[in-house]
């Protein structure tokens, strides 16, 4: 295995002293952030996803292989002891851990499973190409990744722990930095491999104060309906006795007063006019109503069967009586089938993406998406932008400072274009733009 660390790590965790120097480095990374959103560590996999968490136990632990300490730095101390056992390629891995510092670079040049230029956004190393077979699958042109660049023979490749950082995670990360270098935000960040290397954990903590956000608010809020009971969807589906008609189905049903008749089979079941206001509880009623009373449930007649939708566990077990109690003659005891709200909305996409397959070509659509964004595009060279300060891209391109921000835009719309779910837009070329307004040399 290639740049195997497992022994190192098994070093690590037998010494308790540096095992709890782990720790301690991990929660710089860490804890701001779990404390500000009152999280705890093992709460992570269930909000963000696999394998996040494990890649930011990495962010922690890359850094704690660069700290030196009054007695030792633990890189030294394990080549020390245990060196003469490794590798010599482990050996010179490890120690460019050790002094490689994490940086923020941009993506271009990107060949799917080869590899991809990084350009350095915090210091004045030069571009540099990386061998990368996994995170190239994945990254996009213009895309923000914070890892370290280790030099590896004549080639270069990246450490374990890569952060992919929004627009929103590269401005918070700045303004930590400018803030703890008391630089002045106005102006450029350019630092050090000492700067870099003391600043680890606010990469850490940029990418989590503003991911946190994002995946708690995508977390369906709890829904209940007007009587306080959990949503839970309940398809019940009475089977016909034999020889038992619809309408007589149907006459029983219109005799009882609690449900109202939508139709020649089809009919509402509402609550009673002096029904209690709605149960106050914490997240959202999903609730629909008719003439000013609860819509409990839809009642509808198909072939031999009567079908039923609810939308709680206790609702399902008293329409089941009330049916039973006015047409259980007629109807065998039902079948149930239950839906979480998640996998209601899976099944509402999935039927969306039928019904919208296969509509036009794709020969055909690509052609007609790729005419309209040339046309869109080209119009907008000459409209104002508000990023360029409400200059159009060609006025803009005049001056210095505004081919810098032209640049800026160009690569957010081609950057946004390939992370787009239409194969179409995704592959569309910007390529005649930055010819266009004489930016080519600065699109590698």
């Amino acid at each position: 295995m290639r740049n195997d660390i497992s022994d190192l790590i098994t070093f690590i965790s037998q010494d308790d002293l540096w095992s709890g120097r782990l720790q301690e480095v991990v929660a710089e990374h860490l804890m701001p952030a779990l404390d500000e959103f009152d999280l705890e560590y093992d709460d992570l996999p269930e909000v963000l996803g696999e394998p996040w968490p494990g890649v930011l136990w990495g962010c922690g632990f890359e850094d704690f292989l660069s700290r030196q300490y009054e007695d030792d730095n633990i890189v030294d101390l394990y080549l020390k002891r245990r060196g003469w056992n490794e590798p010599a390629a482990n050996r010179e891995y490890f120690g460019a851990l050790r002094d490689t510092p994490v940086r923020l670079y941009e993506v271009s040049g990107v060949q799917p499973g080869v590899s991809m230029v990084l350009g350095d956004l915090l210091g004045d190393t030069k571009p540099v190409t990386v061998l990368e077979g996994s995170a190239t699958q994945s990254l996009k042109q213009w895309d923000r990744i914070v890892v370290r660049v280790i030099a590896e023979n004549d080639a270069h490749v990246i450490s374990g722990a890569l952060l992919a950082f929004s627009q929103e995670a590269v401005a918070f990360l700045i303004d930590g930095l400018s803030t703890v270098l008391s630089v002045d935000k106005n102006d450029e960040l350019s630092l050090t491999t000492k700067q870099l290397l003391k600043c680890a954990p606010i990469f850490t903590n940029a990418w989590l104060f503003t991911a946190l956000p994002r995946a708690l608010s995508e977390e369906l809020p709890e829904l209940s309906n007007a009587d306080g009971e959990d949503i839970m969807f309940h398809d019940l589906r009475f089977p016909f006795e034999t020889g038992v008609t619809q309408k007589e189905v149907s006459l029983c049903l219109n005799e009882a007063n609690f449900f109202a008749a939508d139709g020649a089979r089809c009919w509402t079941w509402l609550a009673p006019h002096s029904s209690k206001a709605p149960r106050e509880r914490d997240g959202l009623m999903l609730e629909s109503q008719t003439d000013g009373r609860t819509v409990l449930g839809h009642l509808e007649l198909k072939g031999k069967a009567l079908l039923i939708n609810v939308n709680s566990s206790a609702r399902a077990d008293r329409v089941r009586n009330l049916v039973m109690n006015a047409a259980g003659q007629h109807l065998k005891q039902p079948l149930t089938t239950i839906r979480t709200v998640e996998q209601m909305m899976a099944e509402e996409q999935v039927e969306s993406d039928l019904e919208d397959a296969d509509e036009i070509p794709p020969e055909i659509a690509r052609q007609i998406v790729q005419e309209h964004m040339d046309q869109h595009y080209r119009e907008t060279l000459d409209a104002p932008i508000p990023a360029l300060g409400g200059k159009s891209p060609n006025q803009a391109v005049r001056s210095k400072a505004g081919r810098a921000k032209v640049v800026d835009w160009l690569k957010k719309l081609e950057n946004n274009s390939a992370k787009h779910r239409n194969d179409a837009i995704e592959e569309y070329d910007f390529g005649w733009m930055w010819a266009e307004l004489g930016l080519q040399e600065h699109r590698k």
